[in-house]
């Protein structure tokens, strides 16, 4: 039977949403029920998404959410990828901020069924888990590319950290792995999903997904199915800031189908809020009655040898 996979992301800042989204789009034993976006200029990754969607031949419901953090200002304003829309078609006239009512009707129409992953800023969730409690306990699973339990980071980060506004030290600190991305642009949602209860809470972290690169060349002569010539032509975009291929997104994506590519841990994830400098930055203990089921190391084989074979 099909996973019915609900998919929550930011595509247009870095190149691994829209490998991810290929990914599920190829997958067949993904029945993907809809795209949700976050972040500045949501509706322009809707519009995104929806030319991956029509390549792949895919009618699949697409809904912009929230632009803003839920108290403090957006750090990811800007979807630089987009300027690939001229060139491709798309779909335009998306609702703006229809992201959670969507997401809301989906999961309370199929309950037990859904598997929601999360490869954004934790905004949209946030908003989501705290106007309807209940949801979470409602999915059958909660996958989050989000946060590490070990600070640990070890792709090369020079680009200008998914073209952010931020200062130096915590530009410095997000390199090395002790801050994430996801977690830190709405620590406050960050901390809500952390606390949200639900029978398969799923976190992989910089400290797998980090490991999983491409250069450039590796890319295009493995790129060649036609949505993944797409995904190049976005990448070709991110190569003008960055000369490598991460896979973030496309590693907490495969894992909901397959538990060989990483090894866990169970524990308790929680997210630093006192902090103005390091806000966002998730601690883990172990405990193995603990909520969160909690990447620890990957096989990166593995990983490649799943992602392609849905593009055979």
């Amino acid at each position: 039977m099909k996973k019915k996979v609900l998919l929550d992301f930011d595509i247009g800042t870095e190149i691994d949403d829209a490998i991810a989204l290929a990914y599920l789009l190829a997958n067949p034993d993904c029945e993907l029920v809809g795209i949700t976006t976050s972040c500045g200029e949501a509706v322009k990754r809707a519009e995104m998404a929806s030319m991956l969607c029509k390549m792949a031949g895919k009618d699949i419901p697409i809904h912009p959410g929230c632009e803003d953090p839920i108290f403090i200002p957006q750090m990811e304003t800007t979807a630089p990828q987009t300027r690939v829309l001229e060139r491709w078609e798309h779909d335009t006239g998306y609702e703006r901020y229809s992201a959670v009512p969507f997401m809301q009707r989906v999961i309370r129409e199929n309950p037990g069924e859904i598997t929601l992953i999360a490869t954004a800023p934790m905004t949209n969730l946030g908003v989501l888990f705290t106007m309807d409690p209940e949801l979470p306990e409602l999915l059958e699973g909660l996958f989050l590319l989000c946060g590490s339990p070990t600070h640990h980071r070890y792709d090369v980060v020079t680009e200008t950290l998914s073209a952010m506004e931020r200062d130096d030290i915590v530009r410095v600190l997000a390199s090395q792995g002790i801050l994430e991305n996801n977690s830190i642009i709405d620590p406050h949602a960050t901390s809500i999903v952390y606390r949200a209860k639900c029978r398969n809470h799923v976190n992989i972290g910089n400290n797998v997904s980090s490991r999983v690169t491409m250069t450039p060349e590796q890319a295009e002569a493995a790129f060649k199915h036609p949505i993944l010539q797409a995904v190049m032509a976005i990448a070709k975009e991110w190569f003008k800031d960055e000369a490598r291929v991460s896979f973030h997104d496309a590693v907490a994506a495969a894992c909901i189908f397959h538990d060989d590519i990483c090894t866990y841990k169970r524990g308790y994830l929680s997210c630093e809020m006192d902090s103005k400098l390091l806000a966002g930055m998730t601690v883990f203990r172990e405990d193995p009655e603990g909520p969160h089921k909690v990447g620890w190391t990957i096989d990166e084989n593995k990983f490649f040898e799943h992602l392609f074979e849905v593009f055979e």
